[in-house]
């Protein structure tokens, strides 16, 4: 049967990747998508309250869909965005640049920053003129050498995201969130069939059962 429950919902992407009962799950996806920036795999992460404080009472407040930190104290940041509009990129820059600011209080050495990964996945397209789904940026210079290791923002297209066959832990999250609303419970395809996918499935089914609560007959 299937569930009606797209997990690109806000409210649902976060029961999905920013609870604590799927707090596994948060840490199988950053290692998923992450892998060629991470020296060695996340073993766990604590989810962080997603309200980035404001140092003055006129600074302008910035809210995340999911943030974590791991053991390693690097900084992750997790968005679903529906809708593409034209400012986008700039609200990217800004709000993990806050997440990189908010590490230091007056008087901490700059020693102490850790990298912050921010990753946003799209339902529509931000980039007309790019063909590939998976776009990463970081603080180099026009030959490719960093100025500071602190990580980076790594744009995923869902869109633009095909797969003839599901090879990656990546490919297998990104089919999940592109296809996950048309998917039927009891008749899953073959790519669905690990301990992490089976525990998303069963997290949209809770939500649809908490959605048929609260909606009116």
């Amino acid at each position: 049967m299937k569930h009606r429950i797209d997990p690109k919902i806000d409210c649902v992407f976060k029961a999905l990747l920013g609870s604590e009962e799927n707090r596994n799950l948060l840490v199988h996806f950053l290692n998923a998508i992450l892998t060629s920036d991470l020296t060695a795999p996340i073993t766990d992460a604590e989810i962080l309250n997603p309200y980035n404080d404001k140092e003055f009472l006129d600074d302008k407040l910035s809210v995340v869909d999911v943030k974590a930190k791991d053991s390693e104290g690097r900084l992750y940041q997790i968005e679903i965005q529906l809708l593409s509009y034209r400012h986008l990129p700039e609200r990217m820059i800004y709000t993990w640049c806050d997440i990189i600011s908010q590490q230091l209080q007056s008087g901490h050495d700059y020693s102490l920053l850790k990298p912050v990964y921010s990753i946003w996945l799209l339902a529509e397209n931000l980039l007309p003129g790019e063909t590939d789904y998976a776009h990463e940026y970081k603080l180099q210079n026009r030959q490719g050498r960093t100025l500071a290791d602190l990580g980076g923002i790594h744009l995923l297209e869902l869109k633009k995201f095909t797969a003839e066959r599901i090879e990656t832990e990546e490919q297998r999250w990104l089919q999940f969130f592109k296809e996950g609303e048309q998917l039927d419970e009891s008749a899953l395809p073959d790519w669905m069939n690990t301990e992490e996918m089976r525990q998303a499935m069963k997290t949209l089914k809770l939500d649809h059962q908490v959605f048929l609560r609260v909606l009116p007959p």
